[in-house]
């Protein structure tokens, strides 16, 4: 087995990942790891924006204040004071990398040029910064190129990382403290698995968003790092807590498509088939509400009138604007025949986010040494029980640089024994492979239906029973069959739909995204602020 050396070892390829690589590439040699193309994370369908306090209009206290609204009382004050007065900072840092917020004229000189902030769900002030409506794609290509650029970071593509080594592994007799040393992944081009050692190990592999049946995220997203720590050892939490987003394009030929909450933020308005607004009567907000009582308010409606989907409304706005504002999300409707300057967009809402994962402090520190964990995978307090729109690209540049600032003062080493050899069951797998992805869309059915947006008792009950299951017959596969990466993928999100029926479970109350009709409400009592350890944790498997 070949094993690869470094002093930094990143596994995942979106914002946080290529951020933390560039940071690092700095202290030392990076290897980057990721198991499909670079450009493959859900970074890349970010449509929206960045939020940063940017206008003299804004305040990082207005900043924080909606993020903590947001939260639903579960935020960690210290994470969101920290990341909201960075945030200028890191948009320095995107310039620098080369991203073009776009701009418009200054209203006082017209010769001058401001950066053009718009506003979603939940702020009280413009603070968006984005280009066009690809914010997330433009960011990622234009840090991806300076990270192609740069001789310390070497890329390792389709290389699937599987689980996490650490150094008791190795050595038994070790007397040191637990260490995370690296990881086992398989690289696909060769079908072998290699070992990856190095002095910091930085997971980076974004939320889990295909647990679920539909979903915004891009179809690698199951919840790997996740699954990886929580077998290492590593504490996770609030698993709970997924986000959908109220507005998924509901068309039988597109399952993923993201309506951006930015055209609500430019006077969208959702409406039922009859044409009726219906958001006031549920939020003073209307619209522009956070996300888990639009998504909620959606889901009342659709139920209330048996419609499939309800509809945003961008009718009344300048059609050059909305050409030239959101110019993807205008083709992509018109691929399906819906012109969006004369037609409401039919909208569901859909998995979109995960705000628990890996429990880590700020900088992204896990319970494991030498382990950390960034973005979308970690729970560090940001989101709460509810992410505020535009606050994950921000969490991923801010994780990483401080990551970077703790770990340029470590004084790790590099393991020097070499991993066991991998094991490899010779088991041809090809005729099982139906049977895998039939688990997979079993999987994905019963948390949709059992684990959706308003849940119960009895439901989670009944998913927690056959996730049992299915996870003992994954176990089997797993360890019978030449290693795949479908059943690697399988393997992860089996493990994340189960740990999160059980955190939600634990969970007797409703709160942000979470809402259990046997506990339909929460006392401010428990907020975390007065009863701290109002956080689902799940203790790792080590």
């Amino acid at each position: 087995m070949n094993t690869n050396k470094s002093d930094y070892l990143i596994i995942g390829s979106g914002l946080a990942g290529l951020a933390s690589a560039l940071k690092l590439a700095q202290l030392g040699k990076v290897h980057l790891i990721t198991k499909d193309i670079l450009s493959s994370a859900n970074s890349t369908w970010a449509q929206g924006g960045i939020a940063a306090v940017i206008s003299k209009e804004d305040s990082f206290e207005s900043h924080i204040q909606d993020t903590l609204v947001a939260g639903a009382g579960l935020c960690n004050h210290n994470t969101v004071e920290n990341y909201v007065a960075q945030a200028p900072e890191r948009i320095k840092d995107l310039i620098n990398w080369g991203v073009n917020f776009d701009k418009r004229k200054n209203h006082q000189t017209s010769d001058s040029f401001e950066m053009d902030l718009t506003k979603e769900g939940g702020h009280s002030y413009r603070r968006i910064l984005h280009f066009e409506d690809q914010t997330g794609l433009h960011i990622h290509s234009q840090v991806l190129k300076k990270v192609l650029e740069n001789k310390n970071i070497t890329i390792w593509e389709n290389t699937f990382a599987i689980d996490l080594i650490l150094n008791k592994q190795i050595d038994a007799s070790d007397m040191s403290s637990t260490r995370c040393v690296g990881c086992y992944a398989l690289v696909k081009k060769t079908n072998l698995v290699e070992g990856f050692l190095a002095k910091e190990v930085i997971l980076a592999t974004g939320g889990a968003g295909k647990v679920y049946l539909y979903t915004t995220n891009w179809s690698g997203a199951t919840g790997d790092g996740i699954a990886m720590a929580y077998r290492a050892g590593a504490r996770v939490a609030n698993l709970e807590f997924m986000q959908f987003h109220p507005t998924c394009l509901y068309h039988p030929d597109s399952r993923n498509f993201l309506i951006s909450e930015a055209l609500r933020g430019e006077g969208g308005e959702l409406k039922n088939s009859s044409g009726v607004a219906f958001m006031k009567k549920y939020h003073p907000l209307g619209s522009l509400a956070p996300r888990d009582i639009v998504a909620r308010s959606i889901d009342a409606e659709m139920k209330k009138s048996g419609d499939p989907c309800v509809y945003l409304d961008m009718t009344h706005q300048n059609p050059d604007f909305l050409k030239s504002r959101f110019p993807a999300i205008y083709k992509k409707c018109l691929e399906y025949q819906i012109d969006l300057t004369k037609q409401p967009i039919p909208v569901v809402p859909a998995a979109h986010y995960l705000c628990g994962g890996v429990l880590t402090d700020l900088n992204g520190q896990t319970d494991i040494k030498n382990l950390w964990c960034l973005g979308e995978s970690a729970c560090t307090g940001l989101h709460g029980a509810n992410r505020l729109a535009s606050n994950s690209l921000l969490e991923c540049l801010t994780m990483a640089h401080n990551c970077y600032e703790k770990i340029k003062d470590s004084k790790s080493t590099l393991f020097q024994q070499e991993p066991r050899p991998w094991s490899y069951p010779e088991k041809p797998d090809d005729d099982e492979m139906i049977v895998i992805h039939h688990m997979w869309s079993e999987i994905r059915q019963l948390m949709w239906n059992y684990m959706g947006i308003v849940r119960s008792n009895k439901r989670l009950l009944r998913a927690q029973a056959r996730l049992k299951n299915i996870l003992q017959e994954v176990k089997e596969y797993y360890s019978e069959y030449r290693i795949h990466s479908d059943i690697i993928e399988l393997r992860n999100i089996a493990i994340v739909a189960d740990l999160s029926v059980e955190c939600a479970l634990k969970r007797t109350e409703s709160r942000g995204i979470h809402f259990n009709i046997d506990y339909p409400f929460y006392s401010p009592e428990n907020d975390l602020k007065t009863k701290p350890q109002n956080t689902v944790l799940l203790r790792g498997l080590r």
